[in-house]
């Protein structure tokens, strides 16, 4: 199959949306860790409901869950391109793959923080 341009913005635009959102469905229905976050910023979605916060705490939730799926996203794509360079075990690929999990990391433990500033005195005052 042969690139072919999109000679029009608009249809530039849609079908550049299209692969991000096929993207977006590989990454939810092949990687566990995905699934897993996934569940989760659900299960925050729906505690920020029973406890009515805030649109300045719901500003913040929203951007802790997109920044961990997008950081686990970028993650996944990293060990993809990882493995599919050097399929064997090697140390500076190693090396690569943990930085990029390390990333993640710092999203989520961010995303707890924003969770427990959150949600900490809503449980303190019921």
């Amino acid at each position: 199959m042969e690139f072919e341009k999109d000679n029009t913005f608009l249809k530039g635009r849609l079908k550049s949306f299209g692969f991000a959102l096929k993207g977006a469905l590989k990454l939810l229905t092949t990687e566990h860790s995905i699934m897993v976050q996934t569940a989760i910023g659900v299960l925050m979605v729906v505690a920020g409901f029973y406890f009515d916060i805030s649109a300045t705490e719901w500003m913040f939730q929203t951007m802790a869950i997109g920044m961990v799926l997008a950081i686990e996203g970028l993650n996944t794509a990293v060990e993809k391109i990882a493995d599919f360079v050097h399929p064997q075990f090697h140390e500076k690929i190693g090396f690569i793959k943990d930085i990029a999990a390390g990333a993640v990391c710092f999203a989520a433990l961010t995303a707890i923080v924003i969770g427990l500033i959150i949600y900490v005195p809503k449980f303190l005052l019921y």
